[in-house]
C-alpha cells in the first residue's frame, strides 16, 4: 500500500467499512481491481488496511483523499446502513463529485427513496445505481448474488467489476442488469421477503420437530441434513443443519438452546408485506412471517398470556418417522408456495413502475450466493424461460405437480400441528393460500353483500352486467 497522495488512481470506492463493505473491497481486488475505502472511523480504516496487505487497496478516513485516489469518472459504492445515512453520505460527497460520476447505494435501501435519490442526482449530473446485495458476511467476501437497477450505461460502466465480484454458478456471474430506477433495490426488497417466508417455515417445523416430536439436537441436525440432501436443497436448510451441531463456548450445551426466542428485523420484510398490498399481489406467508417476528419480541405479553390460557403443547403419539417424512414434503410445498408469492409480486411491480423485469434471469441470480439460493430456483427458472409473461409460478405444469404431490403432506402436517397445539401460521397460511388460489369460487360475495349493506359500496352480479345497489334494511317484502 502507498500514501494516499500519491498512490495510482483507483477502479472504485467503498464507503463504508464495516464487515460487508470491507469484504466487498477485498473482493473486488482479489479478481484484479484497484479499491479504495473510506470510513470515518479510523478502527475499520485500520482493519482493512491490515487485511488488505499485498492488494491494491487504499484506506483513508479522509474523503477529500479518498475521492482523489478515484479514477475519473468516478464510481462510489456505498455499503451503509439505509435512511439517513445515505442520504448524509451523498450530501458529503456531492461537492467532491463531477458529472458522470457514478454513485452505488449497495444497502437495502426503500425503493422509492432509490428513486427520488437517483432523480436528485440525475439534475446534477451523477448517476445512481440501487443495487441489491445479498449473501451476508461469506457472499461480501466470496461473491454474493448482485441485483444492480439504475441507468443502463452507468451500470455498464461497473459491469466487468461486479461480474467479476459475484457468485457463480455454471460459470455464469450471478448479476444481471435488472431495469430502470429502483428496479435493483425493488427485486432486493422482495428477495429479502422471501427470506422471511422461508425462515419461519424452517422455524416452524423445527418447533414441531422439537416439542411436538421430541426430537434431540443430533437428531435435528440430521434431519435437517436429509433434508438439504433432497429436493429441499438450499442455504438455509444447510445452515439449519449446521446449527444444531454447534456447541456453546460459555456452556456444555448447544448454543441454539442458549439463544432467546425473539427474533429481530431491518424493515425489508415489513416493506415487501406493505407493498404487496398496495399492488394487489398476495403474499399471505411472507405477510404472517413478520407479524410473527412481532410476535416473538412480545416476551411479556407471550409470558402473561402463557399463564392465562395454560396451553401446553402435546406430543406426537403415532408414527414418528411417517410424520417426519411429511413434515419434509410440507416444508417443500410451503417453500414453492412463498417463492412463487415472492415471483408473483415482483411480475405485478414490473408492470406497475416499468421496470420489465426479467423474471428468469432473477431466478438464476438468486441460485448462487445470495440467503435464499435453492434447488428449486432451478424449476422456476426453467418456467419463466418458457414462459415469460407467466403471472405467478404456480401455474407452470412442472410446479404445479410438484406441488400437488406434497399436497397431502401440507395438510397432515397443518392437522397435526394444530392438534398438537405447535403454532404453524406459516404452513398455515402456504396452505390457504393453495386452495384459495385454486378455487374458482370464493365467498367474497358475502363480503360484497355485507359492504353495500352497511356502506351503499354497491356488487357485480354473475348473470349481468352493470353495478347494483339494494336498500337492504328497508326492502321488507323481499325477507
Amino acid at each position: 500500500m502507498t500514501d494516499s497522495r500519491s498512490a495510482k488512481r483507483c477502479d472504485i470506492g467503498m464507503v463504508g467499512l464495516g464487515v460487508m463493505g470491507r469484504n466487498f473491497v477485498l473482493n473486488m481486488a482479489d479478481n484484479g481491481f484497484s479499491v479504495a475505502g473510506y470510513d470515518l472511523d479510523e478502527a475499520k480504516v485500520n482493519a482493512l488496511r491490515e487485511a488488505a496487505q499485498g492488494r491494491a487497496v487504499e484506506a483513508v478516513g479522509s474523503l477529500p483523499d479518498f475521492v482523489a485516489l478515484l479514477d475519473v469518472p468516478r464510481a462510489v459504492m456505498m455499503l451503509v446502513p439505509a435512511g439517513k445515512v445515505v442520504d448524509q453520505v451523498i450530501k458529503d460527497l456531492l461537492p467532491h463529485l463531477t458529472p458522470g460520476d457514478v454513485i452505488i447505494d449497495a444497502g437495502n435501501s426503500y425503493f422509492e427513496d432509490t428513486d427520488l435519490r437517483a432523480r436528485a442526482l440525475a439534475d446534477k449530473g451523477i448517476h445512481y445505481l440501487g443495487v441489491g446485495v445479498s449473501g451476508g458476511e461469506e457472499g461480501a467476501r466470496h461473491g454474493p448474488s448482485i441485483m444492480p437497477g439504475g441507468p443502463r450505461t452507468a451500470y455498464d460502466r461497473v459491469r466487468p467489476i461486479l461480474e467479476a465480484a459475484a457468485a457463480k454458478v455454471d460459470d455464469r456471474p450471478c448479476v444481471a442488469y435488472l431495469g430502470p430506477g429502483s428496479a435493483g433495490h425493488f427485486v432486493k426488497m422482495v428477495h429479502n421477503g422471501i427470506e422471511y417466508g422461508a425462515m419461519q417455515l424452517i422455524a416452524e417445523s423445527y418447533d414441531l420437530m422439537k416439542r411436538g416430536l421430541g426430537l434431540s439436537d443430533d437428531a435435528m441436525h440430521d434431519a435437517y441434513g436429509a433434508f438439504n440432501d433432497g429436493e429441499l436443497n438450499g442455504y438455509l436448510v444447510q445452515i439449519t443443519s449446521d446449527i444444531f451441531s454447534r456447541a456453546d463456548d460459555e456452556t456444555d450445551k448447544r448454543l441454539i438452546d442458549e439463544i432467546l426466542d425473539a427474533a429481530k428485523q431491518k424493515g425489508t420484510g415489513m416493506w415487501t408485506s406493505q407493498i404487496a398490498m398496495t399492488l394487489q399481489a398476495p403474499a399471505p406467508t411472507i405477510d404472517v412471517a413478520v407479524a410473527m417476528r412481532n410476535l416473538s419480541a412480545a416476551q411479556s405479553q407471550r409470558d402473561s398470556a402463557g399463564k392465562a390460557f395454560e396451553r401446553e403443547v402435546r406430543s406426537y403419539e403415532g408414527d414418528r418417522d411417517g410424520l417426519l417424512a411429511q413434515l419434509r414434503g410440507a416444508l417443500y410445498a410451503g417453500m414453492v408456495i412463498t417463492y412463487a408469492q415472492g415471483m408473483a409480486l415482483l411480475k405485478a411491480a414490473s408492470e406497475a413502475y416499468a421496470y420489465h423485469l426479467d423474471l428468469q434471469e432473477v431466478a438464476r441470480i438468486w441460485r448462487g450466493g445470495c440467503i435464499i439460493r435453492a434447488a428449486l430456483l432451478q424449476d422456476i427458472r426453467t418456467a419463466y424461460r418458457n414462459e415469460p409473461e407467466l403471472t405467478n409460478p404456480l401455474f407452470d405444469e412442472t410446479i404445479a405437480t410438484k406441488v400437488q404431490a406434497h399436497d397431502g403432506d401440507l395438510r397432515r402436517v397443518v392437522c397435526v400441528a394444530a392438534e398438537l397445539g405447535v403454532p404453524t401460521p406459516g404452513l398455515m397460511t402456504a396452505l390457504a393460500y393453495l386452495d384459495a388460489f385454486a378455487s374458482d369460487w370464493l365467498p367474497a360475495n358475502l363480503i360484497q353483500a355485507q359492504r353495500d349493506y352497511f356502506g351503499a359500496h354497491s356488487y357485480e352480479r354473475v348473470d349481468m352486467k352493470g353495478t347494483f345497489h339494494t336498500r337492504w334494511e328497508v326492502d321488507e317484502a323481499k325477507r
